[in-house]
This record gives C-alpha cells, structure tokens and sequence, in this order.
C-alpha cells in the first residue's frame, strides 16, 4: 500500500475559502480538523490514503517544493516570493482574492523617488524586483506582522503588504501608491511527485474540472 499522499494547507481567510472546494475534489478531513481548541497541524482524512497538515501559508509552499507533502494550496503571493523551482502552480483557483501593494503615510510627497528606501514587508524578493524595475535599491525590513507601525515609528518610510479593503491601511494613515501583484489562491504540487505519482495528477485534474465549472466572478 502507498504512503499516504500529503496535502498541506495554510491557516487562515483561504483556507477557509479552500474547505468546500477540496471537499469537491475527494480532500474531507477527519473532524478533529475543524476542533478550534486542537493543537494538531496532522489530521487524517475520509480519503484513507490522504492526510492534511496545517501550517503557515510560507510553509505550505516550503514542504511542497522540498517533497515532504506533495501538493497545497497557496496564495500566488507565496508562489511567486519564493519561485522554487521545484513547486509547480498548475491551477488557479480563483478564491482568496486580494493584492500586493505599495503604501505610505497620507500626504507623504512621493512624486520623486529616491534612489534608496528602506521598506517594511514580509516579502523580500517581490518588493526588491518591483523597486528594482524602478531604479529604486530597497532595503527591506523583515516584518511578519504589525506591518502598519512601521512607518509611524520610523522604521521604514513605507510598506509592502497585502491588501483586501484597505481599511486596515486607512485606520493606521496609511494609502496605497502602487499595486506589485494581483493575488489569488493555487493548487501547487510537488514537480517530481506530479511525474511519479498518479493520485497527485488525479487530484490536479479534479480542481482544474472544479474550477472550470464555476461561473466567473466579476472582481
């Protein structure tokens, strides 16, 4: 009998969003997995030979590339933060919309860009290759959270996040200037798992059908 085929999930707004979709596709989880007072990141699934582990969404994309699950589900953000050549994006799922964005306190003159920044945000690599394409050198502070306060306290002179409703934005004085990257979630899987296991090419098929069924949404 096969390994059981390892599905990694992030916690959060797209999980949730995920939940009915993978239900479609064949992916339930046992009923430990919906227990908000667990503390497990394993879970087995209806499916025997399956099971899901919760992590991080940064993780998800770090146990894919790397073999130790073999498929996920991911914002495009992570995707494209990390861009490991062993992880392949082969649907979009259409959920878990937001973007990636540039934002500043309100009424900061940024008509002129200096030729260095120093810029807050969680993702490095993006916020460099936006800058870069600028003639901008961004010195990025690594922030995994509270990325608001930074320009209030003189951390940085501006951020690099995601965005949903800007209200997060708006209640800290701060105001979006530029978009870097329109975001949704995708199935990622494993590139050597999808070559030599036919459950991972199954499970690909399923939610590519999935999604193709689904009316499109107008953003």
């Amino acid at each position: 009998m096969p390994e059981p085929l390892t599905f990694a999930v992030p916690k959060g707004r797209i999980l949730d969003e995920a939940l009915p979709l993978m239900a479609r596709a064949g992916v339930v989880p046992e009923a430990e997995f919906h227990d908000k007072k667990s503390r497990a990141l394993s879970f087995a699934c209806e499916n025997s030979d399956m099971r899901l582990i919760r992590v991080r969404a940064f993780d998800v994309a770090t146990f894919v590339a790397h073999g130790a699950a073999q498929v996920g589900i991911v914002g495009s953000d992570v995707v494209e933060e990390f861009n490991y050549s062993d992880l392949y994006a082969p649907v979009d799922l259409k959920i878990g919309h937001c973007r990636l964005s540039v934002a500043e306190p309100v009424g900061q003159d940024s008509t002129v860009l200096p030729s260095h920044l120093r810029i807050a945000s969680k993702y490095p690599n993006l916020t460099r290759r936006h800058f870069e394409k600028l003639g901008v050198q961004a010195e990025v502070v690594k922030l995994n959270g509270a990325m608001e306060l930074a320009p209030s306290l003189g951390l940085s002179s501006r951020i690099v996040d995601l965005v949903s409703t800007g209200r997060t934005l708006k209640e800290n004085g701060l105001v979006e200037t530029a978009h870097i990257l329109e975001i949704s979630a995708r199935l990622i899987v494993n590139r050597a798992a999808l070559k030599t296991d036919e459950r991972v090419a199954a499970l690909v098929d399923a939610f590519r059908e999935l999604v193709a069924a689904e009316p499109e949404v107008a953003l």
